[in-house]
């Protein structure tokens, strides 16, 4: 394995990262919406629903009836358009692992392999029963069944991510699985440990939560494009009140659940928080940049130990090794580097002691040496130190980016709610501020004079369609680049994980996915651009 590893030439290397890097971009633009719509359209068929049985038993108006099952398959034909797109390229994100990192899937399939295969059988396939029902079975089934239908399939996606989730932060921080020497694999020992992992909990509820800003965040940005052009304004207005509840709920949940993955990341990965920070002499009592030269005091210290006055390692700690709070010593990377190939060379011993018939003393002498480096293994492969610090500005600046937009979307969400539901007192402060700044006029009629929203509103809420996708997708940054080198933390760096291609062959496929994943990407956005434009249609019901 070590052999046939140092044959491949960067470029390979390079290349598979950067098509990786593009599956894992485009497909994040589809999986996103999806969780998001899928919550609004479950909130939006349980009002027909309930409006329904309110009629039936001789309450309501049948006009309400209907015109919240044309809103409920309005928005079930936008989720389905943008289902059907993640679809196709989570697929082929799956098969890279093993056309262009087959050392990766030979070295951790076994652990690495078993989310997935439960996301296919399980996840997937409960999504995909589900979505049937939920558009081939209006008046076929039950109201009650068809309800039930639509929220499965919703929970079917988000089942899926969880698997998937789990699967990104096992590579994140590796649990439940040991190192066998006879097959060179590692293998799982603990299915509870993979599945359940802490890191795993936050890495899904936060990337969950950001989701459902997404798709908050496009519903509302619908609703104002109709309010714009004067029409379909009762399905804008309870649209977009929907859509700001979700919103906020899901803002305010994606600050709390980020907070649980930042001291996550510190406990497991400082490296990676350093180099959000660009923090290269840690300490106690750190502050949180917000750029460099202003910083929010011990701000940083408290997001990574609950603990204002808390320790935080730099890029140089760590390097040079440093004491945890708990008083014990994190080896400096030289050392670690040192270990890393006492295993290297201790395995390789083990194995050929093995092969010519050595005594159980010998090999398990062997055995026990390797047990105690085999932590440090990924090291061995490592040869500047300097190698295990991820881009800096990368990390520095998506972070940023993300709990910036974080923020704009806590704001956005909570004014457009107390403007939508004219809250007693705060609403008329909330106005009266606004009116000060000139963001209202006097008058408080918008454009529409449907809800009483200023114009500007509008174009806002539009505009913060690419905006949420840019913050999502720099989280996604954050998570992968600051793990860099690693594909799999501290055990596998991304040189000794690739496959022995040809880089001319990689190159050929980045450019094809690249040319079929924007092609994907602009068949959506004018079949999704079309159905807005014809808008819902009314049911006979």
């Amino acid at each position: 394995m070590t052999n046939l590893l140092l044959t491949i030439d960067a470029g390979t290397i390079d290349w598979s990262r950067a098509q990786f890097a593009l599956t894992a971009i485009y497909h994040w633009l589809f999986v996103p919406l999806t969780l998001g719509l899928a919550l609004i359209m479950g909130i939006v068929e349980t009002r027909y629903y309930r409006k329904h049985k309110a009629f039936a038993n001789g309450q309501g108006d049948g006009d309400d009836v209907r015109f919240w099952k044309s809103a409920a398959q309005f928005w079930q034909r936008l989720f389905g358009i943008n289902f059907a797109m993640g679809v196709a390229t989570g697929i082929i994100l799956e098969f890279e692992f093993g056309t262009n990192w087959s050392n990766y899937s030979w070295f951790v399939g076994d652990i690495f392999g078993a989310p997935l295969a439960i996301e296919g059988i399980v996840a997937f396939f409960m999504e995909s029963t589900f979505v049937a029902v939920m558009y081939f079975g209006w008046n076929k089934v039950s109201r009650g069944f068809h309800l039930a239908s639509t929220w499965l399939t919703g929970l079917g996606a988000t089942i899926s991510a969880w698997w998937i989730l789990v699967a990104n932060a096992w590579m994140q921080y590796p649990v439940g699985c040991q190192f066998n020497p006879d097959t060179m694999r590692n293998e799982m020992v603990s299915f509870l440990e993979v599945a359940l992992s802490p890191f795993a909990v936050s890495k899904f509820f936060h990337t969950v939560t950001s989701a459902w800003i997404i798709g908050a965040v496009f519903c509302i940005a619908v609703s104002a494009w109709y309010l714009m052009k004067r029409r379909e304004t009762k399905l804008a207005v309870e649209s977009m009140k929907i859509g700001a509840a979700v919103g906020l709920v899901a803002a305010v949940l994606a600050a709390a659940t980020g907070h649980k993955s930042a001291q996550d990341v510190a406990a497991v990965q400082p490296m990676k928080l350093a180099a959000m920070e660009a923090l290269y002499d840690g300490g106690k009592g750190q502050g949180l940049k917000i750029v460099e030269g202003l910083e929010v005091p011990y701000a940083l210290s408290f997001m990574a130990t609950n603990d204002f006055n808390g320790y935080v390692p730099g890029i140089n700690d760590i390097l040079n090794g440093y004491t945890r709070e708990d008083g014990t010593q994190e080896p400096s990377v030289d050392e670690k580097i040192m270990r890393g190939k006492d295993a290297i060379n201790t395995l390789a011993e083990y194995r050929l002691s093995k092969i010519q018939g050595a005594d159980e003393t010998k090999l398990n002498s062997l055995l026990e040496s390797l047990r105690e480096n085999m932590p440090y293994f990924g090291y061995g492969y490592v040869k500047d130190k300097a190698d295990v610090v991820p881009p800096i500005a990368v990390n520095f600046w998506a972070f940023r980016v993300m709990v910036g937009m974080g923020c704009v979307f806590i704001l956005f969400f909570g004014l457009l709610l107390v403007l939508l539901y004219d809250i007693p007192f705060l609403s008329i402060f909330t106005r009266r501020l606004l009116a000060t700044v000139g963001l209202l006029p006097e008058t408080a009629a918008d454009s529409s004079g449907v809800t009483g929203l200023p114009a500007w509103h509008y174009w806002l809420a539009v505009a913060l369609v690419p905006l949420a996708y840019i913050a999502s997708e720099s989280g996604w940054l954050v998570a992968e680049f600051g793990r860099q080198p690693w594909t799999i933390q501290d055990m596998l760096p991304t040189w000794v994980a690739v496959s022995d291609l040809q880089s001319s062959a990689v190159v050929l496929t980045f450019f094809l996915f690249l040319i079929l994943f924007t092609t994907m990407l602009a068949v959506e956005i004018n079949i999704m651009l079309k159905q807005i434009k014809k808008g819902p249609q009314m049911s006979n019901e």
